[in-house]
């Protein structure tokens, strides 16, 4: 074996590659080939999108094992740990398994480069191909056609929501993005898409290559109650149902497209209402509207884009109405940093702007730039480090203000790392 230990393994494979980015699956699927995975694979659900992915995946992956199913899910990026990206059964994998699947894969590859994430998508693969699951859900990491994800025919697709990102990778427009999103749906297999507003050339795309899309509000849909919320759609209806423990309105919409996939796939792994009552009650996701109690309260969230930046502001507005709001901001370079900081403008009161030691990461003069062009001058810069920006944005607030800790998935990671 190459390296002894799940760090070394993992700085060896950050620099391995030129490119962090590099679409394609020639590479990645001659590797797969080559390791001889057992075949098929699990029955495999795949989730793509812009946002919601996460949620998605964690209420999908809750709901099937409250059914029973032995399940495997892999996302990216993760908070924490990077064994957060594979997990079976609710459990995250340990140490001596990823790097043993990451030693077949070296073995595998020959002199062919693999990126980082390529990487581990072939070790969640590996593993969860030997680990005698009921169900795999693969959460696509960026675009969809290209996507290291995509080598594997998924029996399900999920598209959760449709917009700006990536667009240096996957193109400038919703229609194109949408183009590269649905390179994941495969024909003859239920395709449920949760975007409420589908750009026309997914549409079209479905109706040349003959896959039936399931549509939000067409297909599929809720209400909300008093007490909870209604669902319809494949199978029927579900009334009574508990809220996602999920914070946050949208949480709704990624649910109701969640169970329409359930209800699409009920032939082959069917699920009881008694499963979707305990999943929606009992799923957990880091970092998504994620509240820490104190004075004042601190509300994390991996919002980078403009679409995750609306909707960040309007459950700021509706759970916070009225307080100040002191805001710890990072992104990357490469995102529409006007279009994130944008919706949140109105309601912030102070920008604490926290550096993150990373050559993606847009540097403190590159965001006071963007918020001169937007305006915003309650701007505090200067700090020697992410820690430093977050002390001082829980010092200056009140007890009745909030701290949002928002953008980068780096910037939440380094303060759930800080807290006890």
């Amino acid at each position: 074996m190459r390296f002894s230990t799940l760090d070394e393994w993992l700085v060896w494979q950050e620099a391995l590659h030129p490119k962090t980015i590099d679409l394609g699956l020639a590479r990645v699927r001659r590797v797969f080939q080559g390791m001889g995975t057992p075949l098929p694979m699990p029955f495999t659900i795949a989730v793509g999108g812009t946002n919601g992915k996460g949620s998605s995946v964690a209420m999908l992956d809750a709901i099937l094992r409250a059914q029973g199913y032995r399940v495997g899910a892999y996302t990216s990026p993760h908070l924490l740990r990077y064994n957060e990206r594979m997990r079976i059964d609710g459990q995250v994998l340990d140490d001596e398994s990823i790097c043993r699947s990451f030693d077949r894969i070296d073995r595998a590859r020959g002199d062919t480069s693999l990126s980082f994430f390529e990487f581990g998508t072939l070790a969640a693969l590996d593993i969860f191909a030997q680990s005698e699951l009921d169900v795999q859900i693969l959460e696509v990491g960026l675009g969809g056609r290209l996507d290291a994800v995509n080598i594997v025919d998924a029996d399900a697709v999920l598209i959760a929501s449709i917009d700006l990102d990536h667009q240096e990778w996957l193109g400038d427009t919703r229609e194109a993005i949408a183009l590269e999103k649905a390179g994941i749906f495969r024909p003859g297999r239920p395709a449920v898409v949760g975007d409420s507003d589908p750009p026309k050339t997914l549409l079209a795309y479905a109706a040349e290559t003959g896959i039936r899309l399931d549509l939000s509000g067409r297909d599929f849909g809720f209400e909300k109650t008093e007490s909870g919320w209604n669902w319809w759609g494949a199978g029927g209806t579900l009334a009574g149902l508990p809220l996602p423990a999920l914070c946050g309105e949208h949480q709704l919409f990624n649910a109701a497209a969640v169970l329409q996939v359930l209800g699409s796939i009920r032939g082959k792994r069917p699920v009881g209402e008694n499963a979707v009552h305990e999943g929606l009650s009992s799923v957990k996701l880091q970092g998504r509207f994620q509240l820490i109690d104190g004075t004042p309260p601190v509300l994390l969230d991996v919002a980078h884009n403009p679409q995750s930046a609306r909707v960040l502001a309007d459950h700021l507005k509706a759970r916070f109405p009225g307080r100040r709001v002191h805001a710890v901001f990072a992104v990357m370079r490469d995102k529409d940093i006007e279009g994130v900081v944008t919706p949140m403008a109105p309601l912030v009161d102070r920008w604490y702007l926290a550096p993150l030691k990373m050559p993606r990461a847009a540097t403190s003069s590159e965001l006071v730039d963007v918020f001169g062009h937007c305006s915003i001058d309650a701007v505090s810069e200067g700090y020697a480090d992410a820690a430093s920006a977050f002390a001082a944005a829980r010092r200056n607030a009140h007890n009745d203000d909030v701290v949002v800790v928002f953008g980068s998935f780096f910037l939440v990671s380094e303060f759930l790392a800080l807290e006890p």
